[in-house]
């Protein structure tokens, strides 16, 4: 596993169990209080264990642009579709491919040490094309917990007729809201990556895949650079 990923889960899922309470608290079902540093603990567990999930996902972005999202199991797969391009990360190979004009063209790299739990690093082209993925928003939710100044609160909605608990965090590096449907998968996104505003939100979801989801596009280009890359 990539140092970064598990550092990130490191500190999503126990570190920030030993913060300070601050900022605002909500009620569970008990009428317990539940501080910062709970809801986000829970908010991340589940999307660190939807990681394990096999499922496909529609969002609309802003502007009426729409992305998906699809992961397999059994070999750990996953695929990023957004306007103009799409990653898909294998036990073969990470595929970056950008459509341009009337072609596409598909650059095939090394694949990750782990497809289960692909490093942020990869999703820096999603980011700018305004798809905010599971693993970004993971490490988003692990600096609001760590940061003492971060104001969070709670409330739930339906997306995609799915139940999702969602987290408004206010904080001095940026406002977001992010919600996380009760299977775990990202149900919606509002806020800034790399100073870009994005915003996202759940279409539909499906528990299942179909395998041509992480296929190259039909008369792509391909240019295999995993040699080098490796």
């Amino acid at each position: 596993m990539p140092a970064a990923s598990t550092t990130l889960r490191a500190l999503a899922l126990s570190v920030i169990a030993s913060l300070s309470v601050t900022g605002c608290q909500a009620l569970d079902d008990a009428g317990r209080a539940i501080g910062r540093a709970d809801l986000v603990n829970d908010l991340a567990a589940r999307l660190d264990r939807a990681l394990e999930l096999t499922y496909s996902a529609d969002y609309q972005l802003s502007g009426g642009r729409t992305a998906s999202i699809a992961q397999g199991q059994d070999p750990a797969r996953s695929a990023y579709t957004w306007p103009g391009g799409r990653l898909t990360v294998t036990a073969e190979a990470t595929t970056r491919c950008e459509t341009g004009g009337a072609r596409t063209v598909c650059t095939l790299l090394a694949p990750p040490a782990t497809t289960a739990k692909p490093s942020v690093a990869l999703f820096t082209e999603a980011n700018q094309r305004g798809l905010v993925t599971p693993p970004v928003v993971l490490g988003l939710l692990t600096e609001a917990a760590l940061d003492p100044e971060a104001v969070v609160a709670q409330n739930d909605t339906t997306l995609a007729g799915h139940h999702a608990t969602c987290l408004e965090v206010q904080r001095s590096a940026g406002d977001f809201t992010a919600c996380v449907t009760t299977e775990g998968v990202l149900g919606s996104f509002t806020g800034k990556l790399d100073d870009r505003p994005v915003e996202l939100a759940l279409t539909r979801y499906s528990d299942t895949v179909d395998g041509a989801s992480f296929a190259l596009p039909a008369g792509a280009g391909v240019v295999d650079r995993r040699s080098v890359s490796s």
